[in-house]
């Protein structure tokens, strides 16, 4: 299946700087891939190729010590170790391996414990010797526990390599913010906002979460003659960017490492995103000026200088090295103004296109009209959340709209909201079954899977609140589509692969409804979430529907939304769609409907607002930026990337 990359538009010409000019503004060495997969297999090349020459120079007689992190970071790394292990390039038999975490405390073979995790995931599929694994005892005694962490950091120092991976405020291990750079392998107490984090692992429930842990120190992984970083993911730009080009500091543990003689951070374009050679690559060197990253370069320029596009000065430019632009598209004003039209002509209130319009200018063409409009989303909430505003939009201007739930959305209910929903139907005659659920919900043990028939009660409650939502602003039943994509259904926060079953579901779909507008997730906060899972398995549809002689869908139009969480830069948005503060209560009230994510979401994050908050912040803030480049203002925008 494909990975899905965000498309490029001009840019940094990296070929033609030297290294030291490349990594200019970087205390660590930042490595960017198009995605993880990619990422991951540069480092699985870098693991074997030390093995390899360890296995055939001078201190081959003794083991390599290959230091090895767990979660969902390293997923695509062990999935590449495990296949070139399978294709005989490389062999872990003179290997020694050390985790550097555990719960604490947890038994080995507890499904949420990061032993089972490195088992699963590459010590099973591999030839290392059981008894060269290390990884953290969850089930030492509490009075031997200090002498156990002593021996294991004193076997642990001195590995070859380090690949650990970063959380988003740069923890690594459970190194969390204020340790010390000089820590070992140590237990440590878990912050509320850790064990908040870790829950997902325990069934979304803090109270079954461990308070402790079992870490290796910041010390320990100095020690290490190379330490290769991972951070997968735009929900992990801000830490990105903080260890790489921020001040040392134990605030964030992993800029500790800026000194060590040979790290480097290995991340994706979205978790680069926030880096200087992205955010403002003319200071770095030459660049690819297509007229989207023009208009990024104007829109940063204003924001740096405070003023609004049609005010910018010839001095702005040469002052903040956008000298090179001038030269090649100048004199100023022109592109002030080119750029002004450019991104005033992204504003529209006709996503489905304008009857009887002229749309020379317009991000939509007018025909045809209606037009057939599937909308994907990911969770049932994901929909109005992320584009409500343009989803009332498009119903009420008449266009024929389908929704498609791809997943149920099961694991996202607490327990309490079941009891609540079976309390009232208990109460109002309509069932029965309190005391069995009541028993399901007992019955429930850390970390294994929720039970099948829990699970089919909450998927009810998010379809029934999905249609409540979409009823609200007078969408069809009949246009409402839940797709139960079977890879989600695994019982717990870990999916399924995605198989062809899953993407048979959404061809079906596609086909059926023949849309002429196609709009779906675009962000990609976990390498490994759901939602980049969805929006992949999609586009795989879609290219199959056209290997197999579908050349209707030329004519579709692929729209990619974010969620409640990041946005769209301005230098990529292909569509603004202006809501009223009218329509803002309207998509507020369509929010509402889903009850179950109110104030209890088992998976929240570190953000307390609610979803509704964080739209709406979020759609409002883009109105803000707008009007401060000069556009006209609007209560709130909702921004669309066009996929070519």
């Amino acid at each position: 299946m494909q990975h899905f990359t965000l498309p490029k538009d001009g840019g940094l010409k990296e070929k033609e700087v030297t290294r030291e000019i490349l990594h200019t503004y970087e205390k660590i060495e930042a490595e960017i891939f198009d995605d993880p997969v990619e990422g991951s297999e540069v480092i699985a090349d870098i693991i074997i190729k030390a093995i390899n020459d360890h296995s055939k120079g001078p201190g081959k007689d003794r083991l390599f010590k290959l230091g090895l992190t767990t979660g969902t970071t390293p997923v695509s790394l062990y999935n590449w170790l495990a296949s070139k292990y399978k294709g005989g390039e490389v062999s872990f038999r003179n290997v020694e391996i050390f985790s550097i975490d555990e719960y604490y405390p947890v038994s080995a073979d507890a499904p949420q414990s990061r032993n089972r995790r490195l088992h699963d995931a590459l010590i099973d599929k591999v030839d290392v010797l059981r008894e060269n694994v290390h990884i953290p005892d969850g089930t030492v005694p509490r009075e031997r526990i200090s002498e156990y962490c002593r021996e294991f950091d004193r076997r642990a120092r001195g590995m070859d390599i380090l690949v650990v991976g970063m959380g988003e405020q740069g923890q690594i291990g459970f190194n969390d913010a204020g340790c010390s750079e000089k820590s070992a392998t140590r237990t440590v107490m878990m912050t509320y906002k850790n064990r908040k984090r870790q829950a997902r692992n325990f069934n979304g429930e803090i109270k079954d979460t461990p308070q402790m842990a079992i870490t290796m120190g910041i010390g320990t992984m100095m020690s290490a003659k190379k330490v290769i970083v991972m951070a997968w993911g735009e929900d992990k730009a801000e830490a990105v960017r903080d260890v790489v080009e921020g001040e040392k500091t134990s605030m964030c543990p992993a800029s500790l490492l800026q000194g060590h003689d040979d790290v480097r951070v290995y991340t994706d374009e979205t978790g680069a995103t926030l880096l200087t050679r992205v955010v403002s690559p003319w200071m770095v060197g030459p660049c690819i000026w297509t007229r989207k990253f023009v208009r990024k370069a104007v829109v940063w320029l204003c924001q740096k200088v405070r003023k609004p596009i049609l005010k910018l000065t010839q001095q702005d430019y040469l002052e903040n090295s956008l000298g090179e632009l001038l030269d090649i598209y100048g004199p100023f004003d022109t592109i002030n103004i080119e750029v002004f039209n450019d991104l005033q002509h992204t504003i529209s209130g006709w996503p489905g296109g304008k009857p009887n319009a002229d749309d020379s200018t317009r991000p939509v063409k007018s025909e045809p009209f209606p037009k057939k409009v599937l909308i994907f989303s990911p969770h049932p909430d994901d929909d109005v959340i992320s584009m409500g505003g343009t989803f009332i939009r498009l119903v009420h201007q008449g266009h024929d709209v389908h929704v498609a739930y791809e997943t149920s959305g099961d694991l996202a209910v607490h327990d309490d909201v079941v009891v609540q929903h079976i309390d009232a139907a208990h109460e109002l005659g309509y069932g029965d079954r309190m005391d069995e659920v009541m028993e399901i919900i007992r019955s429930k043990r850390p970390g294994a899977p929720e039970p099948e028939k829990l699970l089919a009660i909450k998927a009810a409650i998010r379809r029934s609140e999905a249609r409540g939502a979409v009823r609200s602003f007078g969408l069809e039943e009949s246009h409402v589509h839940f797709l139960n994509l079977p890879f989600y259904e695994s019982g717990g926060v870990k999916k399924n692969p995605t198989t062809q079953k899953d993407i048979d579901i959404i061809k079906k779909l596609v086909c059926d409804v023949h849309p002429d507008q196609i709009y779906m997730a675009g962000d990609l906060a976990d390498p490994h979430g759901t939602h980049r899972v969805c929006t992949e398995a999609a586009l795989e549809a879609l290219e199959q529907l056209r290997m197999e002689g579908n050349d209707w869908l030329d004519g579709t139009t692929i729209w990619l939304y974010r969620g409640a969480w990041m946005e769209w830069e301005l230098g990529r948005v292909d569509m603004a769609v202006p809501l009223s503060p009218e329509e803002m209560i309207e998509k507020r009230h369509a929010i509402f409907h889903h009850l179950s994510q109110k104030d209890i979401v088992p998976f929240p994050g570190d953000d307390p607002r609610e979803f509704w908050q964080r739209a709406e912040e979020r759609t409002q803030n883009t109105a803000h930026l707008y009007d401060e480049l000069g556009m006209a203002e609007y209560q709130a925008i909702e921004v669309f990337l066009k996929l070519k």
